[in-house]
């Protein structure tokens, strides 16, 4: 493929990068955004990034999904209002499929304002050649981009732990976020607050869920008066809060 040649390239489509890429094209700048997500089926990132992909937004949706499914719950025991209603279930993949089509919905946009912006979108992994030069390795070959300004907004990834490789049933936020169904059981390793809007969220839709936090309280970066509702309402959904605590490992067998 013929190199491309831009005022500015901007590697990585998350809030950083695509941000930057609309304004660079509303001040008129030749520009380029590459972004690896979602190419060969890779789920973590595309355009949006992590918070719009596997992040903020589905996290948020699924969340919304668990307090209905909770408070219908909820009027099944109590019919307050003399008003009774079978107990409701969960078609989870439906849930699933809704969460997705927010995500979708949201990313397109992303795509059409950078479209619209003159922005041109390269799909594929990046290497940097030199201060100006980067490689594009897309799913029909390489391409070579050279730029006058190169903006890295690469973002990040999720995090094993050295005794607990992700894998199997050894899960992180990302799949988390798209169970084929509701785990019977669930533990989640660290109660900040993505563990816990996770864990919490598991808890609503039925799951017997176990937090474990290797420091003295859930939520350790936040002030003690703030933390108090948040483990009233863990006590309440019946979830199970180990801290001082540190997971060991997994039985990848059991």
């Amino acid at each position: 493929m013929a190199d491309i040649n831009a005022k500015v390239l901007v590697v990585g489509g998350g809030p950083g990068g695509y941000v930057t890429a609309i304004r660079a094209g509303q001040l008129g700048l030749d520009t380029v955004l590459v972004e690896q997500g979602g190419q060969g089926g890779n789920k973590e990132g595309g355009l949006g990034g992590t918070c719009l992909n596997v992040g903020c937004i589905p996290s948020k949706a699924l969340i919304h999904a668990a307090d209905a499914f909770h408070h219908a719950v909820e009027q099944s025991r109590a019919a307050p209002l003399g008003i009774k209603v079978e107990r409701p279930t969960v078609d989870f993949p439906r849930t699933i499929e809704w969460k997705d089509g927010v995500v979708g919905r949201l990313t397109s946009g992303v795509g059409v304002l950078l479209k619209r912006h003159r922005v041109k979108i390269l799909q594929g992994r990046a290497e940097m050649v030199d201060g100006k030069s980067c490689r594009i390795e897309t799913d029909t070959g390489p391409q070579m981009v050279r730029a006058e300004h190169v903006v890295l907004a690469t973002g990040s990834v999720p995090a094993a732990l050295p005794n607990l490789p992700f894998g199997g049933k050894v899960i992180s936020s990302t799949e988390a976020l798209s169970l084929g169904k509701v785990p019977d059981r669930l533990a989640v390793v660290g109660a900040g607050y993505i563990g816990l809007e996770l864990g919490m969220a598991y808890a609503k839709l039925g799951s017997k869920v176990t937090v474990i936090e290797a420091l003295g309280r859930i939520l350790p970066i936040y002030d003690a008066e703030l933390v108090r509702p948040v483990a009233r309402r863990l006590k309440a959904l019946g979830v199970d809060v180990l801290v001082s605590t540190r997971a060991a490992g997994f039985p990848m067998t059991g």
